[in-house]
């Protein structure tokens, strides 16, 4: 046999040997594929504070506290942590973690992380913010000192995500990145957490691939409860398409099944339905910063300064046929920007101006529009739970009165960037998560907008001298006698003055193929370390 032979032939052997290899790894792979309308915005964890982004990067990201299935905060890269004084915070660090590219976790790499949260940049400021100065006492300690006391620290201390400094540094990442004007950076498109998934690729609308970090602390503790080695995100913008895919068995979940379609889902032997509440409150926002709007036939002034404009609006809304015809009963009306569970909740407010299509058109009289306006209604259309339809019928109502409202529904990416550059005279929103506190719904969408956090969110840039008072007074108020009267007080002002119009809080339906078991929460966040496969 010559020389070539041999050479072929031990390439021969070396190739059987790898496909053999890779015949054992998939045969052990388990892979969940899961789906829903949007895709993944950007895998920088500071960039875009967006239910599905944070959902995905929570997976690769950690925080030094984490939130259980009933959303109790659990100890994460922080093992433990006491309160030292009144603003003084110290927590111990959990030793052995690695980052994914294997370097060793430190205090060193939240101190920074706070620093980036907190950055003029960041998309979490708002509740970053406040929590201060972070700082390193030792290699596994760390100690943060708020500007003063602060009620809901711990809440806020689960939405700072751990990065590495020396990985963000080395890769010209210190600096957030600026989503709104879709400007792309190395963290936006690669990961480096210490979570239980690494981030193995990302094809913007059409596959998120993560993989099982072995090496994931959480393994040993008993976190990881299901037997998941791979998750593949598919963003699947067809409701039929989607749905089609679940019944097959191409993927095993759907976090958005269309409403429509749940009693059919319901009677079907290869799928099961998982229902429950979802902490979020569906709302109407309107510019009332600006004088003239840039999307309204109203020259000049902005209508929507005006009260009365406001009240018009709010009792144009029939919100028991958005309920029963749009959300085919998947809501819970709602008059509160607050939701329950959350500090400073009451059922007082939940009072909503009654629907009264006559009462609208007089006060569109008394504001002196007696023939209306036009309006353009700007809606996310794979956001929340029939965005696009909520806007259709409730341009629809507006129509009545004499509100010719245009809708323009746009995907969620495109519709975060418009409403953070301003770029919106009158929009559908939602805020939610796992809220314990109502300064984390009033803080970030009633006070007025400061620059530094506070108001990031308000997009219609209204200002209240008396809200931002209660607000800022409640934010430090330990007393929760006197913090629940000032919470209640900013609530029930937002409330009066209609400076937001609530709609409704959402049942979410989940979507299983059968045999799959998912835990699911209220802040509608699925967790593929809990998933099991049959």
């Amino acid at each position: 046999m010559n020389l070539l032979c041999i050479s072929l032939l031990q390439i021969a052997r070396v190739l059987l040997v790898c496909v053999a290899c890779a015949f054992t790894a998939s045969a052990h792979a388990v892979v969940f594929r899961w789906s829903s309308q949007g895709d993944f915005l950007t895998a920088d964890p500071h960039a875009q504070n967006e239910g599905l982004n944070n959902l995905i990067n929570d997976h690769v990201y950690e925080h030094l506290t984490v939130r259980g299935k009933q959303l109790e905060i659990l100890p994460a890269l922080a093992e433990s942590w006491m309160k030292v004084n009144d603003v003084t915070w110290r927590f111990t660090l959990r030793r052995g973690v690695k980052f994914h590219d294997g370097a060793a976790f430190t205090a060193d790499d939240v101190v920074f992380s706070f620093d980036r949260a907190q950055s003029a940049g960041s998309n979490f400021k708002v509740f970053a913010g406040p929590l201060g100065k972070a700082s390193r006492i030792d290699d596994f300690t760390v100690e943060i000192v708020t500007p003063r006391p602060h009620p809901a620290f711990l809440a806020n201390v689960t939405v700072v995500s751990i990065m590495s400094r020396k990985w963000t540094e080395s890769h010209q990442s210190v600096i957030p990145q600026d989503y709104k004007t879709g400007v792309e950076t190395y963290a936006s498109r690669n990961a480096n957490g210490t979570g239980p998934f690494k981030l193995i690729s990302r094809q913007a609308e059409v596959k998120t691939a993560l993989q099982k970090n072995a090496a994931w602390w959480g393994i040993k503790a008993g976190r990881f409860e299901g037997n998941v080695t791979d998750v593949q995100y598919l963003p699947i913008k067809s409701d039929a398409t989607r749905m089609s895919a679940l019944i097959t068995g191409e993927i095993d979940f759907v976090l958005d099944p269309p409403l429509q379609d749940i009693p059919r889902l319901k009677r079907e032997a290869r799928v099961k339905i998982i229902e429950g509440p979802e902490n979020r409150v569906i709302f109407l926002g309107m510019d009332q910063g600006r004088d003239e709007l840039p999307y309204s036939s109203v020259k000049a002034s902005n209508p929507f300064k005006d009260i009365r404009v406001r009240q018009a609006i709010y009792h144009a809304v029939d919100i028991e046929a958005i309920r029963t015809q749009v959300m085919r009963g998947f809501s819970v009306p709602t008059g509160s920007i607050i939701v329950p569970g959350s500090f400073g909740y009451g059922t007082n407010m939940e009072g909503r101006l009654a629907f009264d299509a006559a009462r609208a058109r007089k006060l569109l009289i008394e504001a002196g529009y007696p023939m209306g306006f036009e309006i353009t209604l700007d809606c996310p259309n794979n956001r929340y739970v029939n965005d696009e339809r909520i806007c259709i019928a409730i341009a629809a109502m507006l129509e009545r009165i004499g509100i010719r409202t245009r809708v323009s529904a746009m995907g969620r990416a495109q519709f975060f960037q418009k409403l953070e550059r301003r770029d919106s005279s009158f929009f559908l929103y939602g805020w939610g998560g796992a809220p314990s506190d109502g300064t984390t719904f009033l803080t970030p969408l009633a006070h007025s907008f400061d620059g530094k956090g506070r108001g990031d969110f308000n997009m219609g840039r209204f200002a209240d001298a008396e809200v931002d008072r209660d607000i800022d007074q409640a934010s430090g108020e330990m007393d929760d006698a006197k913090r629940l009267l000032l919470l209640s007080s900013a609530a029930m002002r937002v409330r009066d003055q209609v400076y937001l119009i609530p709609l409704h809080r959402q049942i979410i339906p989940w979507a299983a193929r059968s045999g799959t078991s998912v835990v699911h929460r209220s802040d509608n966040v699925l967790r593929a370390e809990w998933v099991v496969l049959p």
